[in-house]
Parts: C-alpha cells; structure tokens; sequence
C-alpha cells in the first residue's frame, strides 16, 4: 500500500493494520524458521510497511492533527457569549 493510500485512513485503521502486519511478520519469521518461507523479501517488505504506517501515526502526532475513525457532522453555528 503506498503512503498517500495510508494517509486516507484514520488513525484507529492504521493501528488496527499495523496489528494485522505484525501479526503476519510473525507468521512469516515462523515459516522463514522452519523453512517453509519461498520469498523472504516478505520478510523485508512486511517491516518497511509496519515502518511507514508508524510514520504517518507519529508524524500526526507531532502536528497535532489526527484522523477520527468517522468523521462527526461538526456543529457550524457558532455559540455566542
């Protein structure tokens, strides 16, 4: 998945798909260990995904700005004191 696909999503679905890369890179380090693993450039890749996702977390978490899980209708009227 490229980074501005990844930028799209909310910060609840980069966590849940980092959760879901991790997972798989265990599978793969498990497969890679009782050789079973046909590509392990897999390997390599699956950790380059997991890096640029953390990426994109921390650099919203730097600017302050983060993407809810769904957008909630904003009340436009501003409330007068």
């Amino acid at each position: 998945m490229k980074a501005f696909e990844l930028r799209t999503m909310s910060d609840v679905e980069l966590l849940k798909r980092i959760q879901e890369e991790e997972e798989s890179l265990a599978h793969l380090r498990f497969q890679k260990v009782i050789s079973q693993l046909e590509n392990p450039m897999k390997i390599r890749k699956t950790r380059k995904e997991i890096a640029r996702m953390q990426t994109i977390l921390r650099e919203r978490q730097l600017t302050g700005t983060s993407k809810p899980a769904e957008a909630a209708p904003a009340d436009t009227k501003e409330q007068k004191a």
